[in-house]
């Protein structure tokens, strides 16, 4: 239990001080009941009364006064979360180095095979989003349990330049904030949390999962966004995918079109469109397996780890690796291991503030019932 106002917890001082009162007035009672023997005789001629009811009242008041300084110091419960109240953000990078053909048949089909069990295993579990970045990030799909169209938005993915990890969080956060009013988005100021501790920390019930072949070529900065999440109480959970090996890059048929996200809205401004695929796209052909760059070596593409790994530091997530198709989806399918359990503050000052209420009125009719007198 934790206490916004623990400074109000002063207030209980009041219950003893009120109990030795009491105590020191029954004490003078009974001395003036000795020095008045006519008193003592009119008391011993009436009905005996229990020793407890002549002091249940003023238990129930010593009760309430306890009950309220306690609600007055706004006290918060932490309660565990069921997982079909997580929201879990794939941020997946759909960045023109998905098309290496060093996992085959390339990263980005092998990353859409991952997300597709993934999605599958949480059916009827937590609400699964859908972040996809390039040079820009975009919500592809909000929350949801819809399994479908989940499924659908992973097949639909298209290659762009750039690789914008920071951009990518942020909108993922935007993205939980939309169905979780506790966590704000990402342009709203917040104040600035310390570098959390799994052990000590009270995360948010949902999180981030960035996958990325790469590193970071623009827009905001990977570790401030980070930051930013941290802020929120939002984990991010990093993969960095592929190997260390020059490779080509080949992108099938239905990997390249008019943008990142199989729609056309971004037309040829960096998602796709005359730079990916199309009659007279560099990156691909129009149909079948699609092509290589023209003339281009095998490059080495470096994943910039420390980038990975400072970011689910900074949130309190984790930082996986997979240079294989099996690896990638075993982390996938072992990510609800880390995520299953999660907690949440909820605020239970009014039950105090209540108990404490109805504890002074039950302490007020039980003197009028049982010291009439």
């Amino acid at each position: 239990m934790r206490f916004v106002w623990p400074y109000a917890l002063g207030l209980l001082v009041v219950v003893p001080l009120v109990a030795g009162g009491y105590w020191l007035w029954l004490r003078r009672k009974r001395k003036y009941a000795v020095q008045y023997s006519s008193l003592s005789l009119i008391r011993e001629a009436m009905p005996p009364t229990s020793t407890w009811r002549r002091h249940l009242p003023l238990g129930l008041v010593l009760l309430s006064l306890a009950s309220l300084a306690v609600g007055a110091a706004r006290p918060h419960a932490v309660r565990d979360v069921g997982q079909n109240r997580t929201s879990i953000i794939l941020a997946l990078d759909v960045s023109r180095s998905m098309c290496a053909v060093d996992v085959e048949p390339n990263r980005l089909a092998v990353a859409q095979d991952a997300a597709r069990a993934f999605i599958t295993e949480q059916a009827g579990g937590a609400q699964i989003g859908i972040v996809a970045f390039a040079g820009t990030a975009r919500i592809i799909v909000p929350p949801t349990g819809d399994t479908q169209a989940l499924l659908d938005a992973v097949d639909n993915f298209r290659t762009a330049f750039g690789t914008a990890l920071g951009s990518a969080q942020l909108k993922a956060l935007d993205a939980i904030a939309a169905v979780n009013p506790d966590v704000a988005p990402s342009k709203e100021s917040v104040p600035t949390q310390d570098q959390p501790s799994s052990a000590n920390t009270l995360f948010a019930p949902d999180i981030i999962v960035l996958l990325t072949d790469g590193a970071n070529s623009g827009g905001p900065d990977p570790v401030e966004a980070a930051q930013a999440a941290a802020d929120r109480g939002v984990r991010v959970f990093t993969i960095g995918f592929g190997t260390d090996r020059p490779t080509e890059m080949i992108c099938g048929g239905t990997q390249i079109g008019a943008d990142a996200f199989g729609n056309g809205e971004f037309g040829s401004d960096g998602f796709g469109g005359d730079s990916f695929g199309g009659v007279t796209g560099s990156f691909g052909g129009g149909g079948g397996r699609g092509g290589s760059v023209d003339d281009a070596p095998p490059q080495l593409l470096v994943i910039d780890e420390p980038t990975l790994a400072a970011i689910a530091e900074t949130t309190g997530g984790a930082y996986f690796r997979a240079a294989d198709a099996d690896q990638l989806v075993d982390v996938f399918l072992n990510l609800p291991t880390e995520i299953e359990v999660q907690q949440e503050e909820i605020e239970i000052s009014v039950w105090f503030t209540s108990a404490g209420f109805l504890l002074l009125l039950v302490g007020v009719v039980a003197s009028q019932r049982f010291n009439r007198w």
